[in-house]
């Protein structure tokens, strides 16, 4: 039997936690206000992130977040996107990842969206 895959969402602006594994960035736009030491990161994957168009029309509307998912799962088919998601899916393979994001609600995130498809 298959080991489900651990990967986290979690804010940037919160400390980094011992069980975060690899701390990876997923928003196209450095959060305001934080520096590389205080993030933790261990990279920043922006290419997955979704597109200004996308991001824009969504503006983190939670009566949005399903058509925003739907839209955002249809862009990581794109090639800059869908290699992006490759990486990410390598990584989480043998480690527990933790997708960061700057949004104030990361369960209506592209991170969560990204995290539900490396779970499977």
């Amino acid at each position: 039997m298959a080991r489900k895959k651990t990967v986290h969402v979690r804010r940037v602006y919160e400390a980094p936690a011992q069980a975060d594994g690899t701390r990876v960035l997923v928003d196209r736009i450095w959060p305001r206000g934080m520096t590389k030491e205080k993030a933790h990161l261990d990279e920043w994957c922006r290419q997955v992130a979704p597109s200004t168009a996308l991001r824009k029309w969504y503006s983190h509307d939670p009566e949005r977040f399903t058509e925003f998912s739907r839209r955002y799962r249809a862009e990581l088919e794109d090639p800059e996107h869908a290699d992006g998601l490759a990486h990410l899916r390598d990584l989480a393979k043998d480690r527990t990842v933790t997708l960061l994001t700057a949004t104030k609600r990361p369960e209506i995130s592209e991170a969560e969206v990204l995290a539900e498809l490396l779970r499977d």
